[in-house]
């Protein structure tokens, strides 16, 4: 089975084109194939698919073969995957994912998407691990729990990451975000995926943060959020957020099923 690994800041992918039909037992082969020991090694697996809505539609596996409604590094990669591989000569393609049609762009460089408008509701308090954290929700068409604090480079993400990801706040779990300011238009975060672990970029993170920094004031409604796989764009207009950043084609390859 012919496949693509792409990354979008480090987050990659394992690209399937299924236009003609999908492979059994998608959730159970995302979890092989994302293996970094015994698979490709990726953070999931993302499916092309025909649409009836859109010009095509994108199946999104986490690597612990949970499937997510949207990936904003994985549908940039997506766009640039379907033009590298002759499926669309268009520059601008509307993508069906599990959380809507979602327009994407193809820029000099980069990708930009129309990632839809946020949903930012009041902070609460969560206690894990004998303290309390103020986590604000954000739905970007998946569930994120945003958390400002200082000194996110020293945290132990893989023991608060897991707490707060499977907390019984939040039945279907969440995507934490741990974000500082550093000026009112640059915010730095790291992320601990739901179904994935922590990974070096997340693009509907990246769009949770800014959406619950500029609703608190703390910064624009236009800012670079740093990750440590690199730089984000993201800019929320009236009505929706842009996601502007690169995709990459790592390596073609062959599954040996």
């Amino acid at each position: 089975m012919k496949f693509i690994k792409m990354q979008g800041l480090g987050n990659d992918y394992i690209f399937l084109n299924c236009l003609d039909g999908e492979p059994a037992d998608l959730p159970e082969l995302a979890v092989r194939m994302s293996d970094r020991h015994f698979g490709a090694g990726s953070d999931g697996l993302i499916c092309l698919c025909p649409s009836e809505q859109g010009d095509f539609r994108m199946r999104m596996f986490n690597a612990d073969g949970s499937e997510g409604e949207m990936c904003g590094n994985g549908i940039r990669c997506l766009a640039k995957y379907i033009r590298d591989c002759g499926l669309s000569k268009k520059t601008v393609l509307d993508i069906e994912t599990g959380a809507g049609l979602r327009r994407t762009e193809l820029l000099d460089g980069a990708v930009r998407v129309d990632m839809g408008p946020p949903l930012v509701s009041p902070p609460v308090e969560v206690e894990a691990l004998g303290r309390s954290w103020r986590l604000t929700p954000v739905s970007m068409g998946n569930p994120h729990g945003v958390i400002f604090q200082a000194g996110i480079g020293a945290l132990p993400l893989s023991t608060i990451g897991p707490a707060l990801e499977q907390h019984p706040a939040f039945p279907g779990g969440i995507n934490v975000e741990f974000a500082e300011v550093i000026d009112r238009n640059t915010l730095r975060m790291r992320v601990w995926e739901r179904g994935s672990g922590e990974t070096l970029a997340c693009g509907t993170g990246a769009c949770a943060v800014l959406a619950a920094a500029a609703s608190a004031g703390l910064t624009e409604r236009t800012a670079q959020v740093e990750l440590p796989g690199g730089t984000l764009e993201i800019c929320w207009d009236e009505h929706t957020i842009f996601l502007i950043g690169p995709a990459v084609t790592v390596y073609k390859g062959e599954y040996l099923l």
